[in-house]
């Protein structure tokens, strides 16, 4: 193969050098943990006070103690929804959250359902946007908890956070936003947007796995879910994931210096591979808004009728590009994207959705590729479709609106 071009940056992307050469003295020299009194320890606990600042600073948090390190994102939601609720169960036990969560969100949410937690989810118009005014109607006295997700993980829509979290401010609830899907790629300032509890990981930019962070918020009352030690002051036993969260701070510093040169070419690039496609694929639609200010700028969502995203992501990957089918935590279940159920998208739509996602290092070449590529294999598949010889024949008609 002589060109692979990488378009699945949403479900992660690759470790930077310099911060893999950071990490590297934390697997070797500097392997203590920083539980430990001894100068290995001290040179760990060194490294996880750095890492903490580096990531408070990311977000502009009141302080480093603001700062929970998971193992990952999913990680973090759970902690940030379970431990809200069993640290302030008597108070109440309501929940209000988009219809569009993210799987880590909402599954949680439905654990707790079954243990007599209630949940109103907030519907999305057809581009995804949630109304601030329907939060506040689902607001409750037995309100804890208001969760909204700065960008959507399937299909790119900016939520308008400052008002929702005006209103979850004015009725004295906390709000937790979801931002795997923004941070390393938008400005993220909590005291600006009112985020009560913050999660993301640095792998998302550039950054490793194996590490995920919590931002709270002195005011904002959490359990631990995980028991043992005293580590994380208590929020998160276990012991600390030291060179992943020494990578992760590098990360999030260097993402700070250089996000306006990584996001320079994003929104170009984005309307090049949608015009590209649009207007060399017939039969097909772009699933949330369209490239702008309502949608982040690496992100696109499109539906090719009369094929499977599934079987377009395969072909693609052996023709030399790699993109996603449906949300990057449950493309395995072969399920429907619950996001675009949420925005009415004709079923048969959310079976072919892909999702093409932009990194800092894409090309136009690559953009070019990417759309000679994803065309040659749809017309390829629709020539061994039963429905796409039907739609020929005149038996169906696309369920795709002028």
């Amino acid at each position: 193969m002589s060109r692979y071009v990488y378009l699945d940056h949403q479900s992660t992307t690759p470790v930077l050098p310099e911060v893999f050469e950071a990490m590297r003295p934390y697997f070797t020299d500097a392997f203590g943990s920083p539980s430990s009194l001894h100068q290995h320890g001290l040179r760990a606990r060194d490294a996880l006070v750095k890492g903490r600042e580096q990531v408070a600073q990311f977000i502009n948090a009141e302080s480093p103690d603001d700062i929970i390190f998971t193992s990952d994102g999913t990680e973090s939601a759970n902690l940030a929804i379970k431990g809200v609720a069993q640290a302030n169960h008597r108070r109440g036990s309501h929940f209000v959250v988009s219809a569009i969560e993210h799987p880590s969100v909402l599954n949680s949410i439905e654990f707790l359902e079954k243990q007599g937690f209630v949940c109103t989810k907030v519907p999305v118009n057809a581009e995804g946007f949630v109304k601030p005014e329907d939060v506040r109607a689902a607001i409750t006295e037995k309100t804890i908890l208001v969760a909204v997700h700065h960008v959507n993980h399937d299909i790119g829509t900016i939520e308008p956070i400052k008002q929702i979290s005006a209103i979850a401010a004015e009725k004295g609830i906390p709000l937790f936003v979801d931002a795997e899907a923004s941070a390393g790629w938008m400005p993220i300032n909590v005291r600006e947007i009112g985020a009560a509890l913050l999660s993301f990981s640095p792998h998302k930019f550039y950054g490793p796995k194996g590490v995920g962070v919590l931002y709270k918020h002195r005011s904002v009352r959490l359990a631990p879910t995980i028991h043992g030690g005293v580590q994380e002051n208590g929020r998160r036993a276990g012991v600390e994931n030291i060179p992943a969260i020494v990578g992760g701070g590098l990360a999030c510093e260097i993402a700070a210096r250089d996000m306006s040169n990584r996001t320079a070419r994003t929104p170009t690039l984005q309307k090049r591979l949608w015009e590209g496609l649009k207007k060399q694929i017939p039969h097909i639609r772009l699933n949330g808004p369209e490239p702008g200010p309502g949608r982040i700028s690496t992100n696109l969502n499109v539906s090719p009728e009369f094929v499977e995203g599934e079987g377009v992501l395969l072909l693609c990957d052996m023709n030399g590009v790699a993109i996603a089918s449906g949300t990057a935590c449950v493309s395995k279940a072969l399920k429907i994207s619950p996001v675009l159920a949420a925005i009415g998208l004709d079923p048969t739509l959310a079976q072919a959705a892909i999702i093409l996602s932009l990194g800092k290092d894409n090309s136009d070449g690559d953009i070019d590729f990417a759309i000679e590529t994803i065309v040659k294999v749809v017309k390829k598949l629709r020539a061994m479709s039963p429905t796409w010889d039907e739609f020929q024949n005149g038996k169906i008609k696309s369920v795709i609106k002028p």
